[in-house]
């Protein structure tokens, strides 16, 4: 056998062989073995370190309680794994927002799909549009705000980076608000009287005003910032899973879940007043 014959069928072999192996690779995708998940046969989903209710109970996402761990085990079960399979990745709000390699398949933590975010994370289609809550303690006088003017004129606090606070300056034109690290440091600078009540989510407010700040009220609801599409679970810049997952999450939600987890996790007051300009 000549040389040049030998090295073409050695080609051929080889070929043959990669074929075989894309072949195989192509053929379990969308299946718990599909070779982009970042361990085949296991969801890996990142989410906050710790969680809290609603979104999650008892600060333990694996225990499937609360709106957004349920929804997670939902959508697992449509894409075929087990309860079993689903790994949890604890990170900060920062780590997840931020650019790069991600140690899990997609994030949930109650994150809003923005424009600015898209250009270095990608999301999945919106799984839930929370209402603004307007958070402030008893004889505050943003207890008898009736419009986005008397709002204005209240001193207000925000923690940094949060659509909340993207709120304010867009939505109220509220440009001088108190900005902090941290959610909690709000609630202490409410408390110590430095400002006079915060902006979050609705789902959020039911908490805090549960089990954080006990005192504090809901004194009104604000309708969702057109500019925040609401929530989306959280990708890798261009992840090839997302059409797999969209396509998981929109039959969970056809099928009524979100629905459901809404009614038994985020019920507000419905006699809550509303403000719209």
């Amino acid at each position: 056998m000549s040389e040049r014959t030998a090295f073409r069928r050695g080609s051929i072999v080889l070929l043959s062989l990669l074929m075989t192996v894309f072949t195989q690779a192509f053929a379990e995708e969308r299946t718990t073995m599909d070779p982009r998940l970042v361990t085949p046969g296991k969801l890996t989903v990142g989410t906050g370190d710790p969680v809290y209710p609603p979104w999650m109970l008892n600060n333990d996402p694996a225990s499937g309680e609360g709106f957004e761990n349920g929804l997670v085990y939902e959508l697992a079960a449509e894409m075929g794994f087990d309860a079993d399979d689903v790994v949890w990745v604890g990170q900060t709000f920062d780590q997840a927002i931020a650019p790069g390699n991600k140690p899990y398949d997609f994030a949930i933590q109650q994150i809003s799909v923005t424009e600015a975010r898209k250009q270095i994370v990608s999301f999945s289609r919106v799984y839930f549009q929370p209402e603004k809550a307007v958070l402030a303690l008893p004889g505050n006088t943003l207890e008898n705000a009736t419009s986005y003017d008397d709002l204005r004129d209240a001193r207000w606090g925000a923690t940094i980076g949060t659509t909340d606070n993207d709120y304010l300056v867009n939505v109220l034109g509220v440009t001088e608000a108190a900005i902090y690290n941290e959610q909690v440091d709000v609630f202490q600078a409410m408390r110590a009287g430095q400002i006079d009540g915060t902006l979050i989510s609705l789902p959020t407010a039911l908490y805090v005003t549960a089990v954080q700040v006990p005192e504090a009220n809901i004194v009104a609801l604000l309708p969702p910032d057109e500019n925040d599409r609401g929530h989306g679970l959280l990708f890798e810049y261009n992840n090839p899973l997302i059409p797999w997952v969209d396509d998981a999450l929109t039959a969970v939600i056809d099928r009524g879940v979100v629905e459901d987890l809404k009614a038994e996790y985020l019920i507000a007051d419905p006699d809550l007043p509303i403000i719209t300009e």
